[in-house]
């Protein structure tokens, strides 16, 4: 079996919303029919996907009876047994229904809050029941357009009300699932609350229980912001919140794409691949789902939403395989060595040396001799990086 043919233990998922998208945007209807939950699952099984994951409103319709609700949900438990597909991470719809127009947790309306809350623990129950470890939160509507509308230290205070109430909800049921907020800076609201990487784990840091919180980054929301996706992975992983990850392609500062994962910035994606896979030592730095949160373009068929669900597989391995190469290079490691990349993992300070000792070191520390001289090497190590991405290396 060829090493790009995607198998589960890569541990690729998708939305049900993402495959499932029909085309519909704010200039025009949907261009293809919905799909059944039961399709889906089998299409991916097919396609060697590990899992699917999903929204409440998009297995059942929102305001469903229990009865429509149980015959969904039993519909997709039997496909996925006879699949093998998994659900390792569910989410809550808070921003579709016209009652979230201001948000969920955090609407000036106390009322449509604490019904933000019931939704959200009844989905908690149905994440347990399909055996997901990992819920995810994305406050699309959390936020505002105008500065007067919104009194955001208190929208903040009641965002941690609603996420400590849920981490006791978890702990009361012995339900074994951490939580993944997804940062975005803006659409659908002007401004989103938590906008990036950085600010959501700063507010992470003040709740009651820090640890079951952590972060689900998508790429095309980092990217909106102008951020360097890799970067804030990098700094995820340092916190040890990569609870979860979102990948899919992003052109730019603009609305949000969600394309194919590698059709966006190449080179970022490439850099992100070999961070995911290699950024431990050599071994891999995260081993939680590859989860591809893109929508087939509107302009596609059903034969093109299976085409791009394969695509995200294909491309993903393909920069893996890059990567790789990459790794192995001999003249790679040379160039990582002359750029000193190594040399950033040993502590500037000596074993014991304090800060009068660092004071009255060795003066031979010439500055001057960095002007004209002592380059980096920075743009040959880039060189040989994007040969190998090219494809013109090993």
């Amino acid at each position: 079996m060829s090493a790009l043919t995607p198998k589960p233990e890569h541990k690729f998922t998708f939305g049900l919303w993402t495959v499932g998208y029909n085309g519909a945007d704010p200039f025009g209807g949907p261009t293809r029919a919905n799909l059944d939950v039961v399709d889906v699952v089998e299409n991916l099984a097919k396609l060697g996907a590990y899992g699917l994951t999903l929204h409440d409103d998009d297995l059942f319709a929102f305001g469903s009876t229990d009865s429509e609700r149980r015959n969904q949900i039993d519909r997709l438990k039997k496909a996925a047994e006879a699949t093998g597909i998994k659900v390792p991470m569910i989410t809550t719809n808070l921003f579709s229904h016209p009652v979230f127009k201001d948000g969920g947790f955090t609407s000036n309306d106390r009322d449509v809050r604490r019904f933000a809350l019931r939704k959200v623990l009844r989905n908690l129950d149905l994440a347990a029941e399909l055996g997901a470890h990992t819920f995810v939160m994305w406050g699309g509507r959390e936020g505002a357009e105008y500065d007067a509308a919104k009194d955001v230290r208190a929208a903040l205070e009641r965002y941690r009300e609603a996420v400590n109430l849920l981490g006791d909800y978890v702990t009361d049921k012995g339900y074994g699932i951490k939580f993944a907020i997804e940062p975005k800076p803006n659409e659908p609201r002007g401004d989103i609350l938590l906008p990036t990487v950085g600010h959501a784990l700063a507010f992470i840091e003040t709740l009651d229980r820090p640890e079951l919180v952590g972060l689900n980054p998508e790429t095309g929301h980092e990217q909106m912001a102008g951020l360097n996706f890799t970067a804030g992975i990098a700094q995820a992983l340092d916190a040890g919140k990569l609870f979860h990850i979102d990948l899919n392609g992003q052109r730019g500062i603009k609305y949000d794409q969600d394309l194919v994962f590698g059709h966006g910035d190449l080179a970022n994606a490439f850099s992100l691949v070999h961070l995911l896979e290699f950024g431990n030592n050599g071994s891999s730095a995260y081993n939680g789902p590859r989860h591809f949160d893109y929508k087939p373009s509107r302009t596609e068929d059903v034969t093109g939403v299976w085409a791009s669900a394969a695509a995200n597989m294909r491309m993903y391995l393909l920069l893996k395989e890059r990567a790789q190469a990459f790794q192995n290079d001999p003249e790679v490691q040379a160039a990582l060595k002359a750029a000193r990349v190594d040399e950033l993992s040993k502590n500037t300070l000596n074993p014991g040396e304090s800060y009068d000792d660092l004071i009255a070191s060795d003066s031979s520390f010439d500055p001057n001799t960095y002007f004209n001289g002592k380059g980096f090497n920075f743009v040959h190590l880039n060189q040989l990086a994007m040969e190998h991405l090219m494809g013109a290396r090993g």
